[in-house]
């Protein structure tokens, strides 16, 4: 099952869900819409996803939250081992790039680690590296792990690891809070370089606004796992 996060991404949206679709067919697309205002949820339906969206803007962490619920209680219904299912979880911008993801299904299938996180190869975004610098420290102090990729949101693991890590983290410390969750857990992380892409919020007033936005929930996500 492939869980997608996404708020007021019409214009990627339906290039990254065809490109989950061909890579891996059969999959179940889910759509965690965190109250978009433009047509994401529309695309996403008429290309035959299954979208839960929630009521006004609730936060990443939120909108993913209940997406997984329900995604995790639709394969316990279908029967077998629901725990051994495989989830990926990723962001909805990725584009034609998101089909690359199915390398981390392949990892967790052939039990190369319990938590496969994507690490962009190419450099993303016109930021500072503040965000990124805080959460490698945040994980290297809690969990005592260096990682290239702590907030990436392109993870696959299995039903049953999944569902000890819920709920997630409230909005943009939803990556954060899963890493170090999941760490404490005793869960093997490992981190898988791709050729991902994805829109950048660029060094502008509304992009540096988004950072110091996800900085604060970062923090609170860290200082909540103390």
């Amino acid at each position: 099952m492939v869980v997608v996060a996404a708020r007021d991404e019409a214009a990627r949206i339906g290039a990254t869900l065809a490109a989950l679709a061909a890579a891996l067919p059969g999959a179940q697309l889910w759509l965690a819409d965190d109250g978009s205002r433009d047509a994401t949820a529309r695309i996403a339906e008429r290309m035959g996803a299954r979208v839960v969206t929630c009521a006004g803007r609730l936060g990443k962490g939120a909108a993913m939250t209940a997406a997984v619920r329900r995604a995790l209680r639709c394969a316990r219904a279908s029967g077998g081992a629901a725990g051994e299912t495989i989830f990926i979880l990723c962001d909805g911008d990725l584009g034609c790039s998101a089909g690359l993801l199915s390398e981390l299904a392949y990892t967790v299938a052939r039990d190369r680690g319990d938590l496969a996180v994507a690490a962009f190869e190419r450099a993303q975004g016109g930021g500072l590296g503040l965000v990124r610098a805080f959460a490698r420290h945040a994980v290297r102090s809690r969990c005592g792990l260096s990682l290239r990729a702590p907030l990436s949101g392109q993870r696959a693991l299995r039903a049953g690891a999944l569902e000890r890590l819920l709920p997630f983290a409230e909005g943009f410390g939803m990556e954060l809070g899963m890493t170090l969750d999941a760490s404490r857990a005793g869960l093997a992380i490992v981190e898988i370089g791709l050729d991902l892409e994805h829109r950048s919020t660029g060094r502008s007033p509304a992009g540096f606004a988004h950072r110091a936005r996800q900085l604060r929930e970062i923090v609170r996500a860290y200082r909540q796992r103390r």
